[in-house]
């Protein structure tokens, strides 16, 4: 798999239907040194992602041929972008909506409008967390080994897929066992001090791990967070 390393983190692949807001959001990322790619529509984003392996793609949600939530799909199911941060920019602020974004493999919803500089300052915090390397392999008990050096999870011998951001929350929450983990520790490991994502974002993603390991690994502390289970 391709490391973050290896991917041009100065690279944005922008996906919108409307001419006006690809030629605005571009004019102001080249102005802050990034290389900008375009793309109209979910297929066309998709297709150009696996060209150009951007280190971060900014989709609209409503867009023609396909949209944003089945494109988000499809670039998750590419391992060589698996390392893409994926940033859904809509004007559809409803919570299902962003569920459904998130659900698709989403690292961030952002709700348009949004002041150019404000958007800028999320893409650096966003790839600023990307870059985090660590080339360890952990192994906590006999069930759960984690392989941050080939992203990879094993569970009871078998290998799972996770999108970043759940490997992440997996990785932190896994690091120590039995340890209740808030909300705001989870969000600020993860996603980050400066960077704003929805409320939403952590009961998704817990849920999407539960989904893939079964549900005995991650336990819930009501009005607390989230602790790994010692099975």
């Amino acid at each position: 798999m391709k490391s973050m390393t290896n991917i041009n983190s100065k690279t944005i692949l922008l996906v919108d239907d409307e001419q006006d807001i690809l030629d605005m959001l571009k004019y102001n990322l080249e102005k802050e040194g990034f290389q900008v790619h375009t793309a109209h529509d979910g297929l066309d984003g998709y297709e150009k992602a696996k060209s150009i392996q951007p280190a971060l793609i900014l989709l609209d949600l409503m867009m023609p041929i396909m949209d944003g939530v089945e494109s988000c799909g499809l670039i998750r199911q590419e391992a060589s972008l698996n390392e893409t941060v994926v940033v859904f920019l809509s004007s559809r602020s409803e919570d299902y909506s962003q569920v459904a974004c998130l659900e698709a493999g989403a690292d961030d919803f952002i709700t348009k409008p949004i002041r150019p500089r404000v958007l800028i300052a999320k893409i650096g915090a966003l790839l600023r967390r990307s870059t985090r390397v660590d080339n360890i392999k952990t192994t906590h008990n006999s069930n759960v080994v984690i392989n941050r050096d080939k992203y990879l999870v094993e569970v009871k011998g078998v290998g799972i897929f996770l999108p970043k951001k759940e490997f992440e929350l997996l990785e932190l929450l896994v690091s120590r066992p039995g340890k209740v983990f808030t909300r705001d520790q989870i969000m600020s490991t993860v996603w980050g001090n400066d960077t704003i994502v929805g409320e939403r974002t952590i009961d998704v993603h817990i849920r999407k791990l539960r989904e893939k390991l079964g549900d005995e690994y991650i336990r819930t502390m009501k009005g607390v967070g989230y602790t790994f289970s010692e099975i």
